[in-house]
C-alpha cells in the first residue's frame, strides 16, 4: 500500500521529496491542529520546566579558565526552534516540552558567607546539568496501526559531557528529528534523523548543523521502516529467548560482545519490557497463543527507554530502532542479530 503522509499546505519542503525530487503527495488540509501531547516523552528523574524559567531563573555556566560563557540551554532550544521554523514555514509547531535533571545549586558572591538559613531567593543560583526538549509538528503526521505519529524535533544538552574546567572549546549537542507516537508519547528515532555529536562554538554554527540534519532526514523511508514492523512477529518462545539473550549480553566477555551488534538497554529496561509484554495497555500480547508484531515490540522497547537518563536517551532510542530492524532480518535467518533469538 502506498504510504500516505498527511500535511498542511506548505511551501517547498525538501524533507518530503522522494529520490526523484517529487513530492510524496499533494498537501492536504487536516483540520484543527491538535495540541502537543501531554504525557511525558521521558521519565527517569526529570522535571518539567518552561523556557521562561531557563531564561530568567537559571545562570549560564562558563568555562572556568577563561570565564567564557557556554551556549545556554535556552539558546540551544531557540536555535533548533529557529531552524524548524525556517524549514517548516507555515506549519504550526508546538512550544517545546522541556525536561531537566541534576540541578546544580550555587550562590551569589555576596552570599558566600551566609549560612543556609540566612539565604534568600536572590542569593541562590541554579542551573541544570542535563536538559532535553521535544517539539511537535502535528500538521505533519502518519497513522500506523491506529497510532498517530506526529513529526517531532528536539535535542539534548548535557553539561556533564563538557569540560567546564578548561578554556572555551567546542560544545557538544544532540539533535533529532523523527516521530512521536501519540498513543504513548514514545519517540521513534532513525539513523539519519539523529546527530548525537554536533560540536560547535556558537549558535550560528549550531543552526547550520541542525539544518543539515533536517535536510538529510528521509521521513518517507523512516515511516516505511516502521510500517514494515507490522509484517513480522515473534512467538512467546522467541520473546523468552530474546529476553534471555539480552540479559546474557550484559555479561558476555568483551571479545564476544565485539562480534555482536551493540545493545544499549539495561537490565532494568529489559525487565520493564518483559513486564509490558503481558501488561502494557496498548502494545502487550493479549493472548499467549498469538505472536507479537515487531511494531508492538518496538513500542515496548521505546516505552522502557523512557526510564533512561537524559544523556543516554537518544542513543538508546536509536538503538531500539536498530534492534527491531535487525530482528526483522533475523526472523528470515539473515544478518547479525540471529544470536538474539536462536
Amino acid at each position: 500500500m502506498e504510504m500516505q503522509l498527511h500535511q498542511l499546505k506548505q511551501p517547498y519542503n525538501p524533507l518530503f521529496l522522494n529520490k526523484d525530487n517529487e513530492h510524496i503527495e499533494d498537501a492536504q488540509i487536516v483540520g484543527e491542529v491538535p495540541k502537543s501531547s501531554s504525557n511525558k516523552f521521558i521519565e527517569a528523574n526529570t522535571t518539567e520546566v518552561t523556557s521562561s524559567h531557563l531564561k530568567n531563573d537559571c545562570i549560564t555556566p562558563v568555562f572556568s579558565k577563561d570565564n567564557e560563557v557556554t551556549i545556554s540551554h535556552n539558546n540551544f532550544i531557540e536555535a533548533v526552534w529557529e531552524s524548524a521554523n525556517k524549514l517548516f514555514k507555515g506549519e504550526n509547531i508546538t512550544f517545546p516540552d522541556i525536561r531537566v535533571s541534576h540541578m546544580i545549586k550555587g550562590r551569589t558572591p555576596e552570599a558566600i558567607h551566609k549560612s543556609v538559613k540566612e539565604l534568600i531567593d536572590t542569593d541562590k543560583t541554579i542551573y541544570y546539568e542535563r536538559m532535553m526538549f521535544c517539539m511537535e509538528i502535528p500538521s505533519i503526521y502518519e497513522d500506523i496501526n491506529g497510532n498517530r505519529l506526529n513529526l517531532s524535533i528536539g535535542g539534548v544538552r548535557a553539561y556533564n559531557q563538557e569540560n567546564l574546567y578548561s578554556k572555551k572549546t567546542v560544545e557538544k549537542f544532540k539533535v533529532f528529528i523523527g516521530f512521536k507516537n501519540l498513543v504513548c508519547c514514545n519517540l521513534c528515532v532513525s539513523t539519519d534523523g539523529l546527530c548525537e555529536d554536533i560540536r560547535v562554538t556558537n549558535t550560528a554554527d549550531l543552526i547550520a548543523s541542525v539544518m543539515e540534519l533536517f535536510l538529510s532526514y528521509n521521513a518517507k523511508k523512516h515511516l516505511e521502516l516502521m510500517r514494515s514492523m507490522l509484517n513480522c512477529s515473534l512467538t512467546e518462545s522467541q520473546i523468552a529467548q530474546l529476553i534471555g539473550k539480552l540479559r546474557l549480553y550484559q555479561h558476555l566477555p568483551q571479545y564476544r560482545k565485539k562480534l555482536l551488534p551493540e545493545m544499549l538497554m539495561t537490565d532494568t529496561q529489559i525487565s520493564l519490557m518483559a513486564k509490558a509484554y503481558y501488561h502494557d495497555e496498548n502494545f502487550s500480547c493479549t493472548d499467549v497463543s498469538e505472536n507479537i508484531s515487531l511494531w508492538n515490540l518496538y513500542n515496548l522497547f521505546t516505552g522502557a527507554n523512557k526510564s533512561s537518563y537524559i544523556d543516554n536517551f537518544l542513543e538508546r532510542s536509536h538503538n531500539a530502532t536498530q534492534l527491531i530492524e535487525g530482528l526483522n532480518k533475523a526472523i528470515m535467518r539473515q544478518g547479525e542479530y540471529q544470536w538474539f533469538i536462536e
